[in-house]
């Protein structure tokens, strides 16, 4: 798995996917991770509602995953594995296994995030009864090799939930690792910890012929 680097603006980081896609899927370029921090933008999936989106005009980029409507911005660690899911394929399962990365690298920073049921991604539930999303999840996979992942809220203004629904989600609030946290949280120290959640989770999903590779991150 090829931990790769790649420009924060969305549409050339979508760009940059699809072309790594086909060579995931063609064999010539082996599994790869791109991690990045993106400029701002929403991006709608294929189940976004009219009343989902931005109340101020914002702009919205419409997007081949599953999902409904989402951020990305400063401070929000954004990590897309392409790479081939096992057979059968269920992507159920790899969505799961992006939450537990999510799960896993939040309590590294004494985060601790859940799942809840009938909803993707990570939570924070901490004694209240309103549920605050950490993380998202929203994937594609096309010929048996995925695109698009995980997107963390590390340190981030949150004040971008205001404008929409996030992921069309009625009755939820956002929050980040820096909102929780009581240390002194870093994207760049996030991103190791997430690296290092990502190799243990997905290399096992991996055929036993893909070699784990790895670049040094910028984020």
């Amino acid at each position: 798995m090829d931990v790769g680097i790649a420009t924060h603006d969305y549409r050339s980081v979508w760009e940059t996917q699809r072309h790594i896609h086909r060579q995931v899927v063609e064999g010539s370029r082996p599994p790869t991770v791109l991690i990045l921090e993106h400029s701002e933008i929403f991006t709608a999936g294929s189940r976004t509602q009219p009343e989902d989106r931005p109340r101020d005009g914002s702009e919205v980029v419409e997007v081949d995953r599953g999902g409904r409507i989402t951020w990305h911005g400063p401070g929000q660690l954004v990590c897309y594995p392409i790479v081939p899911l096992p057979h059968p394929m269920d992507v159920v399962a790899h969505v799961r296994r992006l939450e537990e990365i999510a799960i896993k690298t939040c309590a590294d920073f004494k985060v601790e995030a859940q799942r809840v049921d009938g909803r993707s991604g990570a939570w924070v539930i901490d004694g209240s009864e309103v549920p605050a999303k950490i993380a998202a999840v929203g994937v594609r996979v096309s010929r048996g090799v995925s695109m698009h992942g995980l997107a963390l809220n590390v340190s981030c203004d949150l004040s971008w939930a205001e404008r929409i629904i996030p992921c069309g989600l009625n009755g939820t609030t956002v929050t980040s690792i820096a909102e929780i946290s009581t240390g002194d949280v870093r994207v760049g120290e996030v991103s190791r910890r997430l690296v290092a959640h990502l190799r243990a989770v997905l290399s096992p999903a991996l055929p036993a012929s893909q070699n784990l590779q790895a670049r040094t991150l910028d984020t």
